[in-house]
């Protein structure tokens, strides 16, 4: 009886540790959305899963778009983006930015309303 107890316990710790291996932060995570604010040296990105998540940048976040190589400047509100890198506080470290093509269509005078 206590050799099954045992076997029953040691199964149940196997199958939980995995879980809070992946509950907790510092992991990378990602986030695909729409950049609804810049400032400083953060973004604001409304996920495709309609939350808004803070994506912090730093000097050794990479910003990509396609192969082409962005400053951080070059990011405003509206652009889709995918950001991955730790989570922590709920607020996302980004390593790699990558920014979205422009849609089909799209101009610089779409954009400033003429």
């Amino acid at each position: 009886m206590k050799a099954w107890m045992i076997g029953l316990a040691m199964l149940a710790l196997t199958a939980a540790v995995p879980a809070a291996a992946m509950a907790h932060e510092g992991h990378a995570h990602k986030v695909m959305g729409t950049v609804t604010s810049v400032e400083g040296g953060h973004l604001m990105v409304k996920g495709t899963d309609g939350k808004t998540v803070m994506v912090m940048l730093d000097a050794k976040t990479k910003i990509t778009q396609g192969k082409t190589k962005l400053e951080q400047s070059a990011l405003k509100v509206g652009d889709r983006v995918v950001a991955e890198g730790p989570e922590k506080q709920g607020m996302i470290t980004a390593t790699s930015v990558r920014v979205g093509d422009a849609p089909a269509g799209y101009s610089k005078e779409v954009e400033a309303g003429l």
